[in-house]
């Protein structure tokens, strides 16, 4: 299976506002955290850090001076950092002018083109591991790639996590559906990679949602907390529909975009300066009419372009974007929109990409066919952001100079020596002729995905595990699992 670790992006990033505008929505946002403030909901204790920093409290309200945010992220939080893998080959660099590209995350359900869409179980999850392991241009595992739904709310964590450790050797994320559940995937890591080693380096990732707009909960915040402690990455992320979570305009969700994450990047750093943290955005438009999100329509891919910058100003790494679409199946809307709004994060500069293989319906299924045409659009973007290929071999002048006015240059000296590698080439698309297309029983592009992941399963051979630390993994999860009845919340 050859790959590389992660994209290294050579293009120059599309900017869509002038310094002037930027630095415009970065003082609204200040202005946001100073007179409105974030709402702390249910966490005490995080009052008491941002006090200690200097913000100002009223109840459950905090208020930011003028740059406090800002100054806090500058001064200590790492403008890059290596997420380390248990095979160290598919360690990946968050930051600039790298890109990591991640499965889907959080959905319900799972769709396949035989089963239909039905509720995910833990079987799913271990076959979506597998698929991200087998996946050369997914470079992460991801995290909760779908919502094993057959097993307990709060012992379901155990399971996902292992299931990245045993069944994949890439880097994963961990659980924050309660800083419990975050301290598990902590210490999960520490027997997978040694207590020292993730004492000194960060081996695993966790995705940290603002309640937009402007609050922050126990949860989520609480979780950033146990990672940030324990030298791990926080990727904080508010998640906005505009229209329903921020004023429609794409200016105005940049504003409150930068202002919530600046709230909680900053309170990492208050909890451990230099503990890793990524920017991240989620913005979507909406139906105004159902109230629906919307994909692959403009005004997110404005909002993005927009906040990747400001991310590059701040100095920090950036996540957003994925293979988004609204379609309820792998048809001819999950490709446009999908493409629409996976395209711009490619242009943006973005680091880190959830959700780029495998989402349908807003999120709410992760789809097995979806998953593999994703991955193969995914692949290309290895090929376009190496940009224009300058060398002498790029320019090819001798080429050029020596085949003569109306001779094709198909048996050049050139070509031949770069025919195989000269263009990239899908894996699933069929550029076949009618004719042969027919003969092979006209397939369409589902059934084609189709017959690719039932195949890969087939084929799967787990990657090398050392069996002491496997067995010290089970039997502590065991022995936890024990410890605490089962519950629903």
């Amino acid at each position: 299976m050859e790959s590389v670790p992660y994209l290294t992006r050579t293009l120059a990033p599309v900017e869509v506002l002038s310094q002037e505008g930027l630095e415009l929505i970065e003082h609204n946002a200040d202005l946001l955290l100073e007179q409105v403030g974030i709402e702390i909901v249910g966490y005490a204790e995080a009052l008491d850090i941002f006090a200690g920093a200097g913000a100002d409290i009223d109840g459950t309200r905090v208020r930011f001076p003028i740059g406090m945010c800002r100054r806090i992220i500058e001064a200590t939080a790492p403008r890059s950092f290596t997420q380390h893998a248990r095979n160290p080959q598919r360690s990946v660099v968050i930051g600039d002018p790298h890109i990591v590209l991640a499965p889907a995350y959080g959905s319900p359900f799972v769709r396949d083109l035989a089963g239909g869409r039905r509720y995910a179980t833990i079987e799913d999850f271990n076959n979506f591991s597998k698929l991200a392991y087998m996946t050369p241009s997914m470079h992460h595992n991801g995290g909760t790639l779908c919502e094993p739904v057959d097993l307990p709310v709060n012992k379901r964590h155990y399971d996902m996590i292992y299931a990245h450790v045993k069944y994949s050797d890439k880097a994963f994320m961990g659980s924050v559906t309660h800083p419990s559940r975050a301290a598990d995937s902590v210490e999960m890591a520490r027997i997978v990679f040694g207590e020292d080693f993730v004492r000194d380096n960060t081996v695993i990732l966790a995705l940290a949602n603002a309640n937009s707009p402007m609050s922050w909960d126990f949860n989520m915040l609480g979780s950033a907390k146990v990672y940030a402690e324990s030298n791990q990455a926080t990727l904080i992320t508010p998640f906005i529909l505009a229209g329903a979570m921020s004023p429609v305009t794409a200016a105005a969700a940049a504003t409150q975009t930068l202002a919530e994450a600046l709230a909680g990047m900053a309170f990492t750093q208050i909890v451990k300066p230099g503990a890793p943290v990524i920017f991240g955005s989620f913005a979507s438009s909406m139906s105004m009419q159902s109230g629906a999100p919307t994909f692959g329509t403009p005004e997110p891919a404005l909002v993005l372009y927009t906040v990747a910058a400001l991310a590059r100003r701040l100095g920090v790494p950036f996540r957003s974007g994925g293979n988004f679409t609204a379609s309820k199946t792998p048809d001819a809307q999950a490709a446009y929109e999908s493409a629409i709004s996976f395209l711009p994060t490619i242009q943006a500069g973005v680091n880190f990409v959830l959700h780029s293989a495998g989402w349908l319906e807003g999120g709410l299924s992760m789809g097995y066919e979806k998953f593999i045409i994703d991955s193969d659009q995914a692949a290309m973007m290895e090929r376009w952001v190496a940009g224009v290929d300058m060398s002498e071999n790029g320019q090819a002048l001798d080429s050029l100079l020596t085949n003569g006015p109306g001779q094709h240059f198909l048996g050049t000296e050139h070509t031949l020596a770069n025919f195989e590698s000269a263009f990239w080439s899908s894996t699933q698309s069929d550029n076949n002729s009618f004719e042969q297309w027919h003969e092979a029983g006209a397939k369409d592009s589902i059934s084609r995905a189709h017959e690719t992941w039932t195949r890969m399963l087939r084929e799967y051979e787990a990657p090398p595990i050392d069996e002491a630390m496997d067995q010290q993994l089970c039997e502590w999860i065991a022995r936890t699992k024990a410890s605490f009845p089962d519950s629903d919340v």
